[in-house]
């Protein structure tokens, strides 16, 4: 089975959770979602493979698109918060690991191993 993983090669713990994932011997696909983003079909399945009912969850609220977008409105929907990530995938909280019907969040990295 192959194990991917959405990566950003620019963030320390998206850097330490593919090293962590070769000292394992494990070559993954790498998906650089900055330049190929998930479309909002993909994000959902991420989002049930992590094992999070909120969207809200996997955004990173520290961006300046967060505050931009109002993106901490309670209102938004679902699919408001799935397609601002579609089209800022910078907000997307990086890396996630996938192996099959599971996935991971690598903050730390070693989260990852549970899904191994």
């Amino acid at each position: 089975m192959t194990i991917t993983i959405y990566h950003n090669n620019r963030c320390g713990k998206s850097r330490d959770t593919l090293a962590l994932l070769k000292e394992k011997g494990i070559e993954p696909a790498i998906v650089a979602y900055l330049d190929t983003p998930p479309d909002a079909a993909t994000l959902r399945g991420l989002l049930q493979k992590l094992g999070l009912a909120d969207a809200r969850a996997l955004i990173r609220k520290g961006e300046a698109e967060y505050k931009e977008l109002n993106l901490a409105d309670p209102a938004l929907s679902q699919d408001a918060l799935i397609d601002a990530m579609v089209a800022n995938p910078k907000l997307i909280e990086r890396p996630i690991v996938v192996n099959g019907n599971r996935a991971a969040l690598g903050r730390p990295p070693e989260n990852v191993l549970t899904i191994l």
